[in-house]
């Protein structure tokens, strides 16, 4: 046998066997097809044929969703090209800009006393209501007074028994002294008299002191507020024995009127206070809460300490409130704001104008025709959410504060509803200059396209003159087209009108 014949038979045998496996998936298929006619027949009115059309406009129904999002997305990406962005704007404004400095602080009383009895005793009575604000000297307990009373009345006894002797020794030495002069006693009776009267003397004024202590003892049967503040809660009860000095005490009395907040600068920012304090100027002092969301009080710088503390590098400082509103309470805890220095005249924006890249800080100030220019600046102190700006920007100019990440320089852009752009010339920048060439372009667009302009769209101004020639760029003509396209690639607004 011939090899093609060989060759043959192997390829039919091939295609014999690959039919064979076909068949049973070729009968299955077919079932299937023969059960989804007869039930087609069965449920479905107008038979198979109906379903098949079903089926179809099921098909068509997917593939219109499927092509409208392309569309739509072709759409909005060929309208959007070089369309202008919505932004937030401000006009830079000029002012005074604080400089401060933050720090943070703690409130500290001038005067936290606890008052401890000085004599021994039992408690009669308390004269204050735990919380209370008193003056100096305001009575705050009693001691049982009787026997302190009564070692008063001792003491006097005592004092009028020795000064009716020094009496009676002062009567008998001018008696002696009389003699004496007669010859009638002798040097040494004189003498002795003499030291009599001055040793008795002496007793009385012991007796005097007696007296004078026991009327202070019984006086601090009265304990009283040694200071003007607010007492605490009293750490004993009435009825009970109290030691002179015990530790605990009978109440804390705290001075809150006026009040002070201590806190620490860096050395670093020392020598601009005491600048400021050597020439007499009075620092103002704002006490914030933790949360520097809330201004608790105002006060002023009172001292500052004379020496830096080598642990930490800074230097302690103490401001004073009169706290007539109770706002600061003891031992809070309090973000400090030192106000050392105002700075008038100044130009400032929002921090959130301000931008960084490579070239340092800049902003994005808007042009008369919508179209932004990136502008280097040099920023000088921040006062809250203002940024002094020393160079690089005018007062009045309008400046981009949100939306900033989506620009680029000679970028369209809208301005939101009732947003004015400011016409304050800008200094004579490179920004400036690509402003000039971009205006030259528009005004060369508007002579090439001026008559489609005014057939589509001479009702509208503006913004909305820019969105009547995006829709109907398709029906310029071919030079205006052309103009458009040329615009576009080379960097300015995409479509926008004159």
């Amino acid at each position: 046998m011939s090899s093609q014949g060989t060759e043959k038979n192997w390829f039919e045998a091939a295609l014999e066997h690959a039919r064979g496996r076909a068949r049973p998936a070729l009968a299955q298929a077919g079932a299937y097809t023969g059960r989804a006619t007869r039930w087609s027949a069965t449920h479905v009115p107008g038979g198979a044929r109906t379903l098949w059309v079903l089926l179809g406009l099921v098909l068509l129904a997917l593939l219109l969703w499927a092509i409208q999002p392309s569309q739509q997305t072709e759409r909005n990406a060929r309208g959007g090209f070089g369309g202008p962005s919505p932004v937030g704007v401000t006009n830079a404004a000029r002012g005074d800009i604080a400089i401060t400095l933050n720090a943070l602080g703690t409130v500290t009383p001038l005067a936290t006393v606890t008052v401890r009895p000085q004599v021994g005793g039992q408690i009669l009575r308390f004269a204050f209501q735990e919380g209370q604000m008193v003056k100096a000297g305001d009575l705050l307990a009693e001691i049982d007074p009787r026997p302190f009373r009564a070692a008063l009345d001792q003491a006097r006894g005592v004092l009028e028994h020795d000064r009716a002797t020094l009496a009676n020794a002062q009567v008998d030495l001018k008696r002696d002294q009389a003699l004496y002069a007669t010859k009638a006693v002798s040097d040494q009776v004189l003498a002795t008299q003499a030291a009599l009267v001055r040793e008795t003397e002496a007793t009385v004024k012991s007796d005097a002191a007696n007296v004078e202590a026991a009327a202070i003892n019984l006086a601090y049967t009265r304990i009283t507020s040694p200071v003007a503040g607010r007492v605490g809660l009293r750490q004993v009860d009435v009825g009970n024995l109290v030691q002179a000095g015990q530790t605990n005490g009978i109440v804390v009395v705290t001075q809150l009127q006026p009040i002070s907040v201590l806190f620490a600068l860096p050395e670093d920012n020392i020598d601009a206070v005491m600048a400021q304090v050597h020439a007499g100027a009075t620092l103002s002092v704002a006490a914030y809460d933790r949360g520097q969301s809330v201004k608790l009080a105002t006060g002023t710088l009172a001292t500052v300490d004379n020496q830096i503390d080598t642990t930490t590098g800074t230097v302690k400082l103490r401001a004073m409130f009169d706290n007539q509103a109770n706002e600061l309470f003891p031992n809070q805890f309090v973000n400090v704001r030192l106000l050392v220095n105002t700075l008038h005249g100044q130009t400032y924006v929002p921090a959130s104008a301000i931008e960084r890249g490579a070239q340092g800080a800049f902003v994005y100030v808007v042009q008369s025709d919508k179209t932004v220019a990136m502008r280097t600046v040099t920023l000088g102190p921040q006062d809250g959410d203002h940024v002094a700006i020393l160079k690089g920007l005018n007062p009045g100019e309008t400046v981009v504060t949100d939306g900033a990440d989506r620009l680029r320089d000679g970028a369209e852009v809208t301005i939101p509803k009732g947003g004015k752009i400011s016409t304050v010339q800008p200094p004579v920048t490179a920004g400036a200059a690509s402003g000039d060439a971009r205006a030259a372009r528009r005004a060369a667009l508007a002579k090439v396209c001026g008559a489609d302009i005014q057939k589509y769209c001479a009702s509208a101004e503006g913004f909305e003159r820019f969105q009547c020639m995006r829709e109907h760029r398709d029906d310029f003509s071919a030079p205006c087209q052309a103009a458009l396209k040329k615009m576009r690639r080379g960097g300015g607004s995409g479509g926008g009108g004159p």
